[in-house]
């Protein structure tokens, strides 16, 4: 048993882990709230793990001078490699667990329980000031109730404290379908939380030198739908607003209460420096002017983001001036990449690291880049890389884009003769206008929104969400455009997958030219996989 946690004991925890979340990463994989075949947070928290491990790995053990403990070097090189190899929301949280852990105990001189319980408490810090809207019963519940039960164990005792911070995530995970309802009705736990649980499993076993026995969650039984509520905030509002802010703590104050006065769910963090630092802004409003303008006045706003909880409309960019540019644009499948090559986009593949996006950024030579991530989990990864490239002196707007069919409408409005703010807002409101869906097939029993589903069921899902459940694959793509172009549309995009079977795509323009004869369409074989079908309506 260990006494303290020293950077002999950090490497064999992150070596550890790795081979624990290697061993369930086809389990933590298929822990989806929607029973679609492309669940990766398994696989993400692997790749963000396997970049920390080799960023030990290449360390030559000398520490940098005036720099921290040989502990604290070996965490905040785990961190560092973490953030830099993170992939999907998972991963990117993951990373600042990892940061805040390594930023609280790097200049203690021991680590033992209460400073391994300090520790936690600063990585949920982190955590949840990476993410702009927190949801509980996701990672983020999960390591609070560890750090909370390391807290309450008020002891010296390493292995102790240790042995409390993974009992208390293993309860707080078994409780997440109960603060979730997706999680409830699709009947798992959630997949980051039960990555996070083997990991501090890890630790157990390399201070105590016993490998806890905790069986693996079992499936839940599937319970009807739970009414959807907004996650934060009340229905009064319209408006998300938020934005990084460079001012100092007494601007901030008077930021505060200027902000609260507006609406709600007000969220301020800041990066801990005494003067001048970067803050984190969010509100919800029906005055984004007035937000914004609070923003000025108190300091430097940048990176401002804009939603309307109606529409989901996309983040706007400040002003900047207009000079060399480019696009970075991820895309999964050889035909969806080369129409985006054929719009002067470079192109990375699907899933990236955010060390691979930024060294795509940095590939293209201009100082001011949009990237268009063209999926929910990548946006985190993509906005992590925008941070890192201003770094390296380059600007970096993301358009969040969750569909290839979305960045295409983006790239189809550019123009470089627009400064670079008008066109990055041109872009994201081409991308926030055009509706998408995505048909595949179930991989296993669930209850969704639009009922139950069975393996082999063909899926419909628009904006993320299922909305038809059918048979027979043609029939299903045609009805899911049908009930697109209900709601208006003067152009429709399709993409062939790599599994989609001959003439589908064909066939719902056909279906389409008889049924809606205004209509354009414009079809293209994606190659990307999972979805035989992908759809855009404008």
């Amino acid at each position: 048993m260990l006494d303290t946690l020293d950077a002999a004991a950090v490497r064999r925890w992150c070596a550890g882990g790795l081979v624990a979340l290697r061993r369930h990463q086809g389990e933590i994989d298929d822990l989806n709230v929607y029973p679609v075949p492309d669940g990766d947070t398994g696989t993400n928290m692997v790749l963000t793990l396997t970049s920390a491990q080799q960023a030990l790995a290449m360390d030559l053990g000398t520490l940098p001078e005036d720099g921290p403990t040989a502990h604290g070097h070996a965490l905040r090189l785990m961190a560092r490699g973490a953030l830099l190899g993170a992939r999907g929301n998972s991963g990117v949280i993951l990373s600042q667990i990892l940061r805040g852990f390594a930023d609280a105990v790097a200049a203690v001189p021991a680590v033992r329980g209460r400073e391994l319980a300090a520790a936690l408490r600063d990585g949920t810090a982190a955590a949840y000031a990476a993410v702009a809207r927190p949801v509980e019963g996701t990672l983020l519940s999960v390591v609070a109730a560890a750090a909370h039960a390391a807290e309450r164990a008020d002891s010296a005792d390493l292995c102790a404290v240790a042995r409390a911070a993974a009992g208390g995530a293993a309860h707080a995970l078994a409780r997440t379908p109960e603060q979730l309802p997706a999680l409830a009705r699709a009947g798992v736990v959630d997949a980051g939380g039960r990555g996070l649980c083997l990991l501090l499993d890890a630790l157990v076993e390399v201070v105590t030198g016993e490998r806890p026995e905790r069986p693996a969650p079992a499936p839940r039984p599937v319970r009807a739908p739970a009414a959807a509520v907004r996650e934060t905030g009340s229905e009064e509002y319209a408006y998300e607003v938020q934005y990084l802010l460079d001012a100092g703590p007494e601007e901030v104050a008077r930021l505060r209460a200027e902000l609260a006065a507006l609406g709600d769910s007000l969220v301020v963090v800041g990066d801990g420096n005494a003067g001048t630092g970067t803050w984190n802004v969010h509100v919800h409003v029906n005055d984004v002017g007035a937000a914004i303008e609070a923003g000025v006045v108190a300091g430097r706003p940048h990176r401002i983001s804009v939603t309307r909880f109606a529409d989901q409309a996309a983040p706007v960019s400040p002003p900047v001036a207009a000079d060399g540019r480019a696009a970075v644009v991820v895309a999964a499948g050889a035909g969806i990449a080369g129409l985006f090559a054929g719009e002067g986009a470079a192109v990375v593949p699907g899933n990236p690291s955010i060390g691979e996006l930024v060294e795509a950024i940095r590939a293209t030579g201009a100082a001011r880049v949009v990237v268009l991530p063209n999926d929910p989990d990548t946006q985190a990864v993509a906005s992590a890389a925008a941070r890192e490239a201003h770094t390296l002196g380059i600007k970096v707007s993301v358009v969040p884009t969750r569909s290839p069919v979305q960045a295409l409408a983006a790239l189809a409005v550019r123009d470089p003769g627009r400064r670079f703010s008008d066109d990055v807002i041109a872009m994201a409101e081409a991308a926030g206008a055009c509706r998408y869906a995505e048909v595949c097939y179930a991989r296993r029993e669930a209850l969704t929104v639009a009922g139950p589903c069975r393996p082999g069921d063909v899926l419909a899902l628009v904006e993320g969400e299922v909305h038809l459940i059918g048979s027979d694959l043609t029939d299903t793509c045609a009805a899911v455009v049908d009930r697109m172009l209900g709601g208006g549309g003067e152009l429709v995009t399709l993409l062939a997958g790599a599994d989609a079977p001959a003439g589908l795509a064909d066939a719902v323009r056909e279906h389409v030219g008889r049924r809606w004869p205004f209509v354009e369409v414009q079809a293209y074989p994606g190659g990307q996989p999972h979805y035989p079908l992908l759809v855009g309506v404008e």
